[in-house]
């Protein structure tokens, strides 16, 4: 009889798992189909504006009255005084070789620009499934998240945008292996070039975020980023070396923010093993 009651409070003890693990995994999906909705929004909001963020953002870097060309030019005749960082015309043409290559690339461009603009409201969101998880201390201490993540990737977003992709599209530009050869771009190949730029500066400059988490959980070390922080340089060189053209300036031009948002996860990790101290202290 005792065997039996506790085969039914361990049966009992596995259903409530079960269904505690459900409820967590239906949460989960609720803020999922949440974060997947605003994109859509904001996806169609782009759409309507499609021909602006087109002519106006994506052909931007390829016109010589661009705001980076501009700065630089205006830098160069006030400090050099000459013309030598002023950007000529490009010798570029973009084509289309697909039927439905426009059309389809409309579609695209929207959904891009609506994943940009939701990112605020989807990190929201991430920041509403984990709280339940959190404990006071760490819900007053991770307050800001939604708000210096956000942060944190709208600057490399620009970055990206009025640095990295201006010297790109200038260095593809102006390289030729012979003038009988001319560059006739496909459109979908540039905007690929641009998404992936863009993007994955946006999502490299939340370096800082992700050291924050695996302090957190002691995965990093304030003292294991000290040591190895050599091998730490070399790693961000390489991603730079591959994120940008082959070009020495551009590779310096990332690898500058990229090792000062490193210096500023050590900073975090530091804050973070404090923080612990204090909280086992209060507890023991």
């Amino acid at each position: 009889m005792a065997l039996d009651q506790s085969t039914e409070t361990n049966d009992t003890l596995v259903e409530e798992k079960e269904m505690s693990f459900l409820d967590h995994v239906d949460e989960l999906r609720k803020h999922l189909v949440r974060a997947a909705l605003s994109i859509v929004v904001f996806s169609i909001i782009a759409f309507s504006y499609i021909d602006y963020i087109f002519h106006g953002i994506i052909l931007g870097p390829l016109r010589k009255d661009f705001f980076t060309y501009r700065k630089l030019c205006q830098w160069s005749q006030a400090y050099y005084h000459n013309d030598q960082l002023c950007v000529k015309d490009f010798q570029i043409t973009l084509q289309n070789t697909e039927m439905a290559g426009q059309f389809m690339m409309s579609f695209k461009l929207a959904f891009l620009v609506g994943i940009i603009m939701a990112m605020p409201y989807i990190l929201w969101q991430l920041w509403r499934f984990i709280k339940p998880a959190l404990n006071l201390n760490e819900v007053k201490n991770t307050r800001g998240f939604v708000f210096y993540t956000t942060a944190l990737f709208l600057t490399g977003i620009s970055f990206g945008y009025f640095v990295l992709c201006p010297i790109s599209v200038n260095f593809f530009a102006s390289y030729s292996l012979s003038t009988l050869v001319k560059n006739e771009i496909n459109i979908q190949s540039i905007v690929s070039f641009m998404s992936v730029l863009v993007l994955g500066t946006g999502l490299i400059f939340e370096l800082p975020v992700l050291m924050y988490f695996l302090a957190r959980i002691g995965i990093i070390s304030s003292a294991f980023l000290k040591k190895y922080r050599k091998y730490a340089f070399i790693i961000i060189l390489i991603i730079a070396a591959i994120v940008t053209p082959p070009d020495i300036v551009s590779q310096v031009i990332l690898t500058i923010p990229l090792y000062m948002l490193f210096e500023m996860g050590v900073i975090i990790t530091k804050r973070v093993e404090k923080q612990k101290k204090q909280n086992e202290q209060q507890f023991s």
